[in-house]
């Protein structure tokens, strides 16, 4: 029996100002709890019934309507160098759209944050691209610009879409020209969600990928519809494996070409090589994004994890790749500091 898909996780935690206090939200064993909230369920009731609800509930519960959500897959994080974090100063201007409806606003996450796309540099090749977000009070249609900060994501979703990445909406929709009114972008309520699960900082940007990569993986409650999102789910799985395993074979990542594994065991590589270039095709389960991926044991010790055994964090029992015309070993690995060695063959 394969392990539990947050097994090789360890808890997570943010702050989140709540009404005038900072309070504590935790991730853990796959759920995201709002710490300083016993009786969380209670006062989800009363906001369905049109009550006042809390910031730290309106992220827990976004956190639950979104953990199949693709397009977390689509714009989130491709390796662990690759983060994208938003500055609480705009959190104060983003809403948190409550049960009720209204928008509320409040800081998310560590005030020091910077908002930047550091894998692919595309402001630097879009400059044109301008990003505004609108919101509107409950009960009017008036319409302001809320701030030009959402142009590292919106310049990710159009260049992963011109890369044929996914066939899925960002998480800003169309971009706009010289006039940020024109064709300029609306936020809806899922959209604002997204923003502030994605302000929670990247250790939870990685588990909320991991819980959607479940949803669609084999046994998850989606695996019955994953066909019709094939293409939307190999784009996320080869957007993530096709830079690891170039830096495992140290071969340019355009030569890696990724397929999803149907099958029960863990997949196969191929590696051919033409004029002395080398080119990998690879076939691993969806799964991959949620229990090895994700949890950053891509590559230990010079091998390409494939699968997770066992796992109950800091350590994992896996299988292990040295080279494509190999078969996989079993290894046992612990993460140490967030780095992960191999402790035993």
């Amino acid at each position: 029996m394969s392990p539990a898909w947050w097994a090789a996780f360890g808890p997570a935690e943010a702050q989140l100002r709540c009404g005038d206090a900072q309070h504590r939200l935790r991730w853990a064993d796959g759920t995201l709890q709002a710490l300083d909230h016993p009786d969380a369920e209670g006062e989800l009731v009363l906001g369905a019934l049109g009550g006042d609800t809390s910031p730290c509930l309106d992220v827990v519960a976004a956190w639950g309507k979104h953990c199949d959500d693709l397009t977390v897959l689509a714009i989130g994080p491709r390796s662990a160098s690759d983060q994208l974090t938003i500055p609480a100063s705009v959190l104060d201007e983003t809403p948190a759209v409550s049960v009720g409806g209204t928008l509320a606003f409040h800081s998310l996450g560590n005030p020091g944050l910077r908002l930047r796309s550091s894998g692919g540099g595309f402001i630097r090749r879009m400059p044109s691209a301008r990003a505004v977000i609108y919101a509107s009070r409950s009960g009017g249609s008036r319409r302001r610009p809320i701030r030009r900060i959402l142009a590292p994501i919106l310049n990710r979703a159009i260049a992963l879409r011109r890369a044929r990445m996914v066939p899925v909406s960002g998480l800003v929709h169309g971009w706009a020209g010289p006039s940020p009114w024109r064709g300029g972008f609306e936020a809806d309520d899922g959209q604002a969600e997204l923003i502030r699960l994605f302000a929670l900082g990247p250790p939870f940007q990685f588990r909320l990928s991991a819980a959607v990569a479940h949803a669609w993986s084999a046994g998850g409650p989606n695996a019955g519809r994953a066909e019709r999102a094939r293409p939307a789910l190999t784009a996320a799985l080869a957007g993530r494996l096709a830079p690891a395993a170039a830096d495992w074979l140290d071969i340019d990542p355009d030569e890696v070409e990724v397929n999803m594994h149907g099958g029960a065991d863990w997949g196969e590589f191929a590696l051919t090589k033409t004029g002395g270039t080398g080119r990998l095709q690879a076939r691993l389960p969806l799964g991959w994004l949620a229990s090895v991926w994700a949890p950053g044991f891509t590559v230990v010790d010079r091998h390409l994890i494939v699968s997770v055994l066992d796992a109950a964090w800091p350590t994992a029992r896996v299988l292990a790749v040295r080279s494509p015309d190999q078969a996989p070993v079993e290894q046992t690995i612990r993460s140490d500091n967030g780095h992960w060695r191999v402790t035993s063959r």
